[in-house]
């Protein structure tokens, strides 16, 4: 009789089991299932393992593996019986598998859903996570082959294998019998599980990272022999940076006697230097990378930066040259940044490493900056660098990575890195595509909590080279999810810049009130104006007329920000006439003292032809900035604006006084009144921009006040995130919600199909398993239908038009409202086919009439790359026209849903707008809530509309609704982890 053992293949290889892992050291490996094929590769792999090891996992002595269990080991069913390997280079380095067992411990088949679990390091790679990897693999194939639990047989001395499956988060049950530790434990992934999974995965990604940004050496490879060309570029930034580690220059065209470069090591290969290479940086035609990258991989190199072209960007054929290059470095463990990347750069005083094509090496600082586009990169370091176009103030870079093409380290992975990066306290990313807008999206929730994250989005339409993710979502909807997951989304990156300097120097305001103060009233007026354009709250500027001198700025600032009244604190300068007018050191060292005394408190400088002030304001030791780019501004003589009542009154010069610096005053120096920030530099010399001492807070400028009062209304919303963050309400649950029987409705109605929108009937059975009552429409094919079914419903009615050119557009006259009485509804009837066509062109429908109220509309979705989307809107022009919709990642908690309803433009007519009766939003939102639990209960429900929703000033009615029903689509984000596919 033929055993499962020896039916190989009972079902066909299943591929899709094979998945690329990063490692817990940041390394890679390659997790696929164990094939007849494999035999040779695993007595190599038994071969290297420690006796100890082979102790552990036979609890016998066992030197050697048979011929039998090598056949034992090599063939499987992949159904109950199933091996995984974990591979570097091809070879094994770990394997795991289980066999599926009964009740009495014995081989069995399905239905039996327990089954024993082995796994086998070699010891060289124990404590990288290669265990805790192939794991989280075998139980989502268990689980796929119906397997529910895991029974796991280890010696208690085998303290590393026993904290795999403690550590798993599964539950567990633990026993101890004839001096063996049995552990058994559920399959079905539990909230610790995941937190466990996404916990290790961001270690993991996070130092796979930091592994290309901090290496210990680095080779370039395509160094020319002459001056100039990118890899003789590269390597004179990484030189003339000062990079600390070991520097190599590679090209096999190197004549066998050349020993140095540019005074740097020079050799033909990689696999000629001696030593281990961390990081190598690929400057070569795309047809010689693959060679490039088997030297690479077999000299051990950690890491690669390619920063050559012809790669997807040219092409389907330069498209398999790219996914033929992340194969080849994923199978030698190595991560790959690129290819066409614009190289990665990391400032830290013990790395300096400039490995791109900037030719200059960034100040220090406290910002992250990620672009997928080189050019985009260029810009970015230079408005930073120079503060070109405008922007004021400099503030350093902590790390740079420009992606490329992305085909493997994405923005995920140096989000990863960024989240507990001690040198990174904003990150700005500019985004073309985004590849997996879920996992994104999570991990933007999670940095932004900590760390304010700034992007610019593609406007939706990917690069050539990048592989993205379909989505059905509009771009606006995923601007509109991002923001929700707290990212601060931004259309340009000048305001991506103007955001990042506020955020990196500033402290977040407490509130959207805003103390404005300056020698100009006009400039005054334009910046309160803009406030109020983006829904901040100022008050009355304060004039300090244009003979203000340090002093008067300093106490004005000093009380501006000791009222209790004022959140932010925007000043705005232009230059004063005379010759003792105040420097620009001297005003900067009168506006830092003041902000010192309270640090609590967000300050912004709007500066007009002011070319040393932004210069004064964050001068520092690490970033001596250039001359200011300027901006004119413009006087005016309009009146002070309305706003809160200002108790403060403008500072004012004694009459007959001219206007200057007060005697003594010295430039570079506090004026007289004005107290020296502790640990003060002694007096300079005049001209000279004081450096501010160690830790003082610098001043973003600005040079016009739309993009200071922007990017401050961007940091009061973000803060305003960060404390309902805090407190992200919970998902109600409803005892009226029958889940069981919707899903015995939805299993049954799906047998008829895999993707079918269900009929009325079915439609309203199923809402209503979830408390969600429809009101019912009949048909109505003729006007003694019609007749009927009004007396059966009682007056009064409506009489609809449902054909798809008529359905929701009342503005056409396809409905008729408050038919009193069955003469109304034939008079009725007789105008819509008289007007319309016949009555099977017009699908008519009789309804009951339903409270007057606000029409809105209500729909869920399940996107294949984000996940399930709850929008909202007015139902109509509204929504149809002018995209007036608001939007929330499922599940939808009662705080979401509260927010979801007011952020439409359209809210005031909910809440009574312009003297109209107020409608019930609680309702209303206790709506969206039932519907985002049907839709996270059962992903088989695939879409939902409700239009119209009329929320009445007492309840709502659904009068309108379709659901569609398919196979859900998978969920990797549950699954193990995983790297993307090529």
């Amino acid at each position: 009789m033929q055993t499962s053992a020896d039916r190989q293949d009972r079902h066909h290889y299943p591929a899709h089991w094979e998945a690329d892992v990063v490692l817990r050291d940041g390394g890679t490996a390659r997790i696929r299932p164990i094939t007849v094929d494999d035999a040779d590769r695993l007595v190599s792999f038994y071969e290297q393992v420690s006796d100890e090891s082979k102790y552990y996992r036979f609890f016998a002595p066992y030197p050697r593996l048979s011929a039998k269990d090598v056949h034992r080991f090599t063939h499987h069913d992949f159904v109950d019986r199933v091996g995984l390997a974990a591979t570097v280079g091809g070879e094994f380095i770990a394997t795991v598998r289980y066999d599926r067992i009964g009740t009495d411990g014995m081989p069995a088949s399905a239905p039996a859903d327990e089954a024993e679990v082995a796994f086998l390091v070699q010891d060289a790679h124990q404590g990288r996570g290669v265990a805790s990897a192939l794991l989280e693999h075998i139980a989502a194939v268990a689980r796929e082959r119906g397997i529910r639990r895991f029974a796991a047989e280890v010696l208690p001395a085998n303290n590393k294998m026993i904290k795999v499956f403690t550590d798993a988060g599964y539950t567990q049950k633990r026993s101890f019998e004839d001096g063996v530790v049995r552990l058994e434990f559920g399959l079905e992934p539990t909230d610790r599980s995941l937190a466990v999974q996404r916990a290790r995965e961001q270690r993991a990604e996070a130092r796979s990272v930091r592994r290309l940004l901090a290496p210990g050496s680095v080779a370039v490879v395509g160094v020319g022999r002459a001056p100039g060309g990118v890899g003789r570029s590269v390597l004179g930034n990484i030189r003339d940076a000062g990079y600390p580690g070991r520097l190599h220059a590679v090209n096999k065209a190197f004549p066998e006697d050349l020993e140095e470069v540019d005074g740097v090591p020079a050799y033909r290969s990689v696999r000629d230097i001696d030593g281990h290479v961390d990081l190598a940086v690929v400057a070569v035609p795309a047809e010689h990378v693959p060679a490039v990258v088997a030297e690479c991989g077999e000299h051990g190199v950690q890491g690669l930066v390619v920063l050559s072209a012809g790669y997807a960007e040219s092409g389907p054929e330069g498209r398999e040259r790219q996914r033929a290059l992340v194969r080849a470095a994923r199978a030698y463990g190595m991560r790959t940044i690129g290819p066409n990347a614009f190289g990665i750069v990391n400032t830290a005083p013990d790395v300096r490493l400039n490995a791109s094509l900037a030719p200059e090496m960034p100040r220090p600082g406290r910002i992250g900056l990620f672009a997928q586009s080189g050019a985009i990169g260029i810009a970015l370091l230079s408005r930073l660098h120079r503060r070109g176009g405008g922007v004021t103030g400099v503030t350093g870079v902590s790390t740079f990575v420009s992606a490329g093409n992305r085909a493997d380290v994405s923005g995920n992975d140096v989000l990863q890195y960024w989240y507990d990066d001690p040198e990174t306290d904003v990150a700005l990313m500019y985004l073309e595509s985004i590849g997996n807008p879920r996992k994104f999206t999570r991990l933007a929730r999670r940095t932004a909590a900590a760390k304010p994250l700034v992007v610019v989005q593609g406007t939706g339409t990917a690069p050539q080279g990048h592989t993205v993710r379909a989505t059905r979502l509009p771009y606006a909807t995923v601007s509109a999810l991002l923001r929700q997951a707290g990212v601060i989304r931004v259309d340009t990156i000048t305001e991506l810049v103007d955001a990042g300097l506020l955020l990196a120097r500033q402290p977040l305001p407490a509130g959207p009130r805003v103390a404005i103060l300056g020698n100009s009233e006009s400039l005054g007026v334009l910046t309160y104006d803009r406030c109020v354009a983006e829904g901040l709250r100022p008050a009355r500027p304060v004039d300090l007329t244009t003979g203000a001198t340090a002093e008067d700025f300093h106490r004005a600032l000093a009380a501006a920000l000791a009222d209790g009244t004022n959140d932010a604190v925007v000043v705005t300068a232009i230059p004063a006439i005379g010759e003792a007018s105040p420097g620009d050191a001297e005003l900067a060292q009168a506006l830092r003292s003041a902000a010192a005394a309270v640090p609590g408190k967000p300050v912004l400088v709007v500066h007009v032809e002011l070319g040393g002030l932004a210069e004064a304001l964050s001068a520092a030791a690490s970033t001596a900035p250039r001359a200011a780019d300027k901006a004119p501004g413009t006087e005016g003589g309009a009146p002070a604006p309305p706003g809160r009542e200002d108790t403060r009154r403008p500072v004012q010069r004694q009459a007959g006084t001219v206007p200057g610096r007060p005697p003594g005053a010295v430039p570079g120096r506090p004026p007289a009144g004005v107290p020296e920030p502790p640990g003060a530099a002694p007096e300079q010399s005049p001209g000279v921009v004081p450096s501010p001492p160690e830790g003082t807070r610098l001043i973003p400028a600005y040079p016009a006040a739309e993009r200071a009062v922007r990017a401050l209304s961007e940091a009061v919303r973000y803060a305003q995130w960060r404390r309902e963050a805090a407190d992200p309400g919970k998902v109600p649950e409803y005892d009226d919600i029958d889940e069981r029987g919707a899903a015995r409705l939805i299993q049954g109605l799906l047998e008829r199909g895999e993707g079918l929108t269900i009929s009325a009937a079915e439609t309203c059975e199923l809402l209503g398993k979830y408390g969600i009552p429809v009101r019912r429409a009949f048909p109505a094919p003729t006007p003694s239908g019609a007749a009927e079914a009004a007396r059966a419903l009682g007056y009064p009615v409506a009489l609809k038009a449902t054909a798809p050119h008529l359905r929701h557009r009342a503005d056409l006259g396809g409905v008729r409202l408050d038919l009193a009485d069955e003469e109304q509804l034939l008079r009725a009837y007789a105008e819509l086919t008289e007007l319309f066509g016949r009555p099977e062109e017009l699908r008519p429908v009789v309804q009951a009439m339903a409270p007057r109220g606000v029409d809105t509309v209500v729909r869920a979705v399940i996107d294949p790359a984000a996940g399930a989307v709850l929008s909202f809107g007015l139902a109509g022009a509204a929504s149809q026209l002018l995209g007036d919709m608001a939007h929330r990642l499922v599940p939808v908690t009662d705080r979401d849903a509260t927010s979801l309803v007011r952020s439409i433009r359209t809210a005031p007519l909910l809440f009574g707008w312009r003297g109209s009766t107020p409608v019930d939003t609680p309702a209303l939102e206790e709506l969206l809530l039932r519907v985002s639990r049907l839709v996270d209960d059962h992903p088989e429900v695939v879409a939902v509309t409700l239009e119209p929703v009329v929320v009445a000033p007492h309840g709502t009615s659904v009068l309108g609704a379709t659901v569609r029903l398919a196979p859900p689509p998978a969920r990797d984000d549950l699954g193990p982890r995983t790297m993307p596919a090529y």
